[in-house]
């Protein structure tokens, strides 16, 4: 008999002595006389997709903005590929040793593998021996773990029975024709579970030894490799500590026997001491390092966008198994040290123990990366202390909206969208209007105090320091409500609304939304930002003047890497222009006079947050906003280089009035968090607006 029908013949009986005595006496001659035979146990002309491109599930890492401080992972499988070239040439001997001492002889399936464990077997008792080669094991885990296959399909991968174990000898024989010994080696290491939730050799060499697959010792690669035959029996972090040592010895024993190793060294490493130094990967944003917990808010909203990107799969959930099992490298837009600086100074305005809350952004303009998103509470599941539902614990996303959060309003900063639309209809910055004490619209309203008759009647807040002629600028810079009460009536409020939508304002309560599609014509109050929205979405609209009208959709990170190495375009910034350039200018322009910083045209002469610019030393435009009753307070600032939000809120009692005098903690807060993250950048100038836009009255302003 040649060689090739031997290895064929015994390739049955070895389908028999793995599925187990009394499977080998019964279907072992079955499969010979009906129907198995030679031609039957051939290597299979053509591998599924599972063998021939493999799809293990491996762990996505989501980095900070440096790419190399790890915010945490997410995986089901805690796994990321390595090439064996990267593996110690000890970790591979020692899982040859302890699996297959003939691995590098044999074609995939072990003639005299085979015929030691028939012959065992044969023998009874209870120490049975298998002769699955290193190559089998890789068929069968690779069937039973690819998430492409059926729950049917992936269990047949391991039921016993003698058919399971004839397609698996077929695959094996087959796979053997298309890989290299190497090849097959670097997949079984990568996919091989080591107990105590870490599969492949990378995953395990951190979770035992805190270190790579390059550096594991021979006492350590011993230990590894023993551990594969039982995980959770040998696992010596749950597990049986003495168990595992007895089974590094069994290896060390092998690796010695087969000449891998000498023996003395063989002995040195018996004698070595465990020595674990086990490390867990963290999984999920509530696993951030406990030392920056605050990074929790900015990887819940990561989880958020990623969860929208259609890139990723056909809904949420899909997306959600692409991250998980997809091996994705994630760098991030965080940068550690404004997120630190931010929640420092976040919990200068309240303690954590506060049930008011602070949320800040921090976004990028002309890149909508967003640097940083702090908040005074702690990113926990945590159980609160009696009465505080929702503090100083709690995962609800409160600087960037989603869930049951639908955000805050933010009073007067929406003035800068009636102000943009009022630009872009063709009126300049010079348009002037005699701002009464109190304004009476000829929009409809209900029964309350800003109510004339039946129509919407806001009055100034100071009528000393805010009526009189005033212009887009001192009006802006004194927040005149009777101003842009008049303004937005002459640009009609659906354009206004229009225009804090395209910037970026998502409308999440529903009845502003309901407003925004039904009733956006009569919506005058829009101007004094009755609505809710949220720090983010506020700092990314002002973001957009910062960048002369080039509005981008925020975004957390920097770069996508899939796991063969190749960046994402989902990784890339998405803007566009949003607004005419010249119209951008002019609102930069205007915003100036807010803040204590002066117009290109020297049309400033009072503002709400003056101390700003002086505190900041640079060109900064910006605004201030306080809901009715002070029910909320917020600050907007932004350079060319950076937008900053804050919005002081009770986010579970919205008529609970944080009152006006937080707004001076606001201030100082976004003055030193923006000195920060501007450390060590050029002073950069905002570009004044033309003439034309500062003074004259033309048709709309499209532009660009």
């Amino acid at each position: 008999m040649n060689r090739a029908h031997l290895n064929k013949l015994l390739t049955v009986l070895l389908a028999g002595v793995l599925a187990g005595l009394t499977l080998a006496a019964a279907a072992l001659p079955a499969a010979l006389v009906f129907g198995f035979g030679f031609k039957g146990l051939m290597p299979y002309a053509e591998l599924p997709e599972s063998l021939r491109a493999p799809e293990p599930a491996q762990r996505s890492n989501l980095y900070a903005n440096d790419g190399r401080t790890l915010i945490t992972s997410f995986y089901v499988e805690d796994r990321v590929d390595v090439p064996v070239s990267e593996v110690a040439p000890v970790m591979r001997q020692a899982m040859v040793a302890a699996e297959d001492a003939r691995f590098y002889q044999h074609h995939g399936v072990d003639v005299r593998g085979v015929v030691r464990a028939f012959t065992v077997n044969q023998r009874g008792g209870e120490t049975r021996q298998g002769a699955s080669t290193l190559t089998m094991q890789y068929v069968r885990n690779a069937l039973a773990s690819d998430p492409r296959l059926t729950e049917e399909q992936r269990a047949r991968a391991t039921e016993i029975s003698a058919g399971r174990k004839i397609r698996e000898m077929r695959y094996a024989l087959a796979l053997e024709r298309e890989l290299s010994k190497d090849e097959i080696l670097s997949r079984y290491l990568n996919i091989a579970y080591f107990g105590a939730g870490a599969y492949g050799i990378a995953a395990a060499s951190k979770r035992y030894f805190s270190t790579t697959p390059a550096k594991l010792t021979l006492a350590q690669a011993a230990l590894l490799a023993g551990l594969v035959r039982s995980p959770d029996a040998y696992d010596p972090i749950n597990g049986n500590a003495d168990a595992a040592l007895s089974r590094r010895a069994y290896v060390l024993d092998r690796m010695a026997q087969t000449g891998q190793v000498n023996p003395a060294d063989a002995a040195r490493a018996r004698a070595t001491k465990l020595d674990l130094r086990p490390s867990a990967t963290p999984n999920d944003c509530a696993a951030v390092p406990a030392d920056h917990n605050d990074w929790g808010f900015f990887c819940d909203w990561f989880t958020q966008w990623w969860n929208g990107q259609s890139a990723f799969g056909k809904s949420a959930d899909e997306r959600q198994r692409t991250l998980r099992r997809g091996g994705w490298s994630i760098v991030s837009s965080l940068d550690p040290d404004v997120q630190r600086k931010a929640t420092e100074q976040v919990l200068g305005i309240y303690a954590a123990s506060n049930q008011r809350a602070a949320p800040t952004a921090v976004v990028q303009p002309g890149t909508g990366r967003v640097l940083a998103l702090a908040v005074n509470r702690n990113y926990s599941l945590a159980e609160n202390p009696k009465g505080q539902e929702n503090y100083p614990n709690t995962v609800n996303q409160l600087i960037a909206g989603g869930g049951d959060i639908v955000g805050y309003q933010a009073g007067s900063t929406f003035k800068l969208f009636t102000m943009l639309a009022a630009l872009e209809s063709g009126l300049p910055l010079d348009t002037e209007f005699d701002a009464p004490s109190r304004f009476v619209s000829d929009f409809a309203t209900g029964a309350g105090p800003a109510s004339c008759g039946g129509r919407w009647c806001p009055s100034n807040a100071n009528p000393g320091w805010m009526n009189g002629t005033r212009t887009m600028w001192n009006a802006f810079g004194r927040s005149v409500n009777t101003y842009f009460a008049w303004l937005i009536q002459q640009v009609g409020a659906d354009r206004v609304v229009e225009m804090a939508e395209r910037l970026g304002i998502v409308l999440r309560a529903d009845d502003d939304a309901r407003l925004a599609r039904e009733g956006a014509k009569s919506w005058g109050p829009f101007t004094l930002g009755v609505v809710a929205t949220t720090p983010l979405d506020l700092a990314n609209a002002y973001a957009t003047v910062a960048a002369e009208g080039v509005w981008c959709r925020p975004s957390p990170v920097t770069s996508i890497t899939d796991s063969s190495g190749r960046k994402v375009a989902a990784g890339k910034p998405d803007c566009r222009q949003a607004i005419d350039t010249d119209v951008a200018r002019a609102a930069a322009d205007a915003s100036r006079c807010p803040v204590g910083d002066q117009s290109m045209y020297r049309r400033c002469d009072g503002g709400t947050a003056e101390e700003l610019r002086p505190g900041l030393g640079r060109p900064v435009g910006g605004k201030t906003g306080s809901a009715e009753r002070n029910e909320t307070e917020t600050v907007v600032a932004f350079t060319p280089q950076l937008a900053v939000a804050t919005i002081a809120a009770n986010p579970d009692n919205p008529r609970d009035a944080v009152g006006g005098g937080v707004q001076k903690r606001q201030i100082a807060a976004v003055t030193r968090l923006m000195e920060y993250a501007l450390r060590g950048q050029p002073v950069r100038d905002f570009v004044p607006p033309s003439q034309v836009v500062a003074y004259q009255r033309t048709g709309p302003r499209t532009g660009n």
